[in-house]
């Protein structure tokens, strides 16, 4: 079940050289405890609340390339060589087969220069953090430990909540700027959130309809931006919100992993026109 790559879509489809500014991200979540991942050109570092809990993810990229921001909680019993080994391999290319090692609990695109943020719920057990400069499967990772907390912090409740399912997304799709919303895999296997902005909703359903056929080489005449980074690929049951600060106006959403026989997501109905609104 390889994914198709927010990079590998975009350079195929759209022609674009850079990827997308994380313009779903949050910021000012102060009351919540805070995690923060510095992601460098060949290290990424951990610091901050390692309690179970509501936590605030701060991710900050001093490289040039950008990439995904992975936390990834190891299954009892599996070692850090193991992982290492697995990243190494063919498999790592399938998010779905790093299920026998963990579970993919957060994603999000490192943008260099940039602030990146949004808010998960961490359970108490062995985890590491990943990174993946530029493409492919995470190159480097730091392993921590996150601590169980006698009075764990709670997430704010969210405006609204967008679920990816096998193979569907469900929830409004009418996103006000501004609001709160929970970003969530309620599917057996492993899903990302992304959206295409688009010129117009006619715009938006000529997208749609690209993706729904497999004619991607149409979005380039239609997609206007590079895309928004709701989540990226995430196992069963993980969740992240976010601030929406995107910019109002049309966008497609879609996710671009593959089933084990190769066919896209997209191809299955995972896509759909969204308004992001004042």
């Amino acid at each position: 079940m390889k994914p198709r790559t927010i990079r590998a879509v975009l350079c195929a489809s759209l022609s674009f050289v850079v990827i997308a500014a994380a313009a779903a991200t949050a910021f000012g979540q102060g009351s919540l405890p805070q995690l923060s991942l510095k992601v460098a050109s060949s290290s990424i570092g951990v610091s901050g609340q390692m309690q179970s809990g509501a936590v605030n993810v701060v991710v900050t990229d001093s490289g040039k390339k950008g990439g995904s921001t992975v936390l990834f909680r190891l299954n009892p019993g599996v070692t850090e060589a193991e992982v290492k080994s697995f990243l190494k391999s063919n498999k790592a290319h399938d998010p779905n087969a790093a299920g026998a090692l963990g579970t993919i609990v957060f994603n999000v695109e490192a943008v260099p220069g940039m602030t990146v943020e949004a808010q998960t719920n961490l359970v108490a057990g062995e985890y590491l953090a990943l990174a993946s400069p530029g493409e492919g499967p995470p190159k480097f990772f730091t392993p921590f430990t996150v601590a169980p907390s006698s009075s764990p912090a709670a997430l704010p409740k969210p405006a609204a909540t967008i679920s990816a399912i096998e193979f569907d997304f469900r929830g409004p799709t009418t996103l006000k700027d501004g609001q709160l919303v929970r970003f969530m895999n309620a599917g057996y296997l492993v899903h990302m959130d992304i959206a295409f902005p688009v010129k117009s909703k006619a715009a938006a359903k000529e997208v749609v309809k690209a993706l729904e056929t497999g004619k991607e080489k149409r979005l380039r005449k239609l997609v206007i931006g590079p895309p928004v980074t709701f989540a990226g690929p995430v196992s069963h049951g993980a969740y992240q919100q976010e601030t929406i600060t995107a910019k109002p106006g049309w966008y497609v959403q879609a996710c671009f992993m593959t089933t084990q026989e190769g066919v896209p997501h997209t191809l299955l109905g995972m896509e759909r026109m969204i308004h992001i609104v004042k």
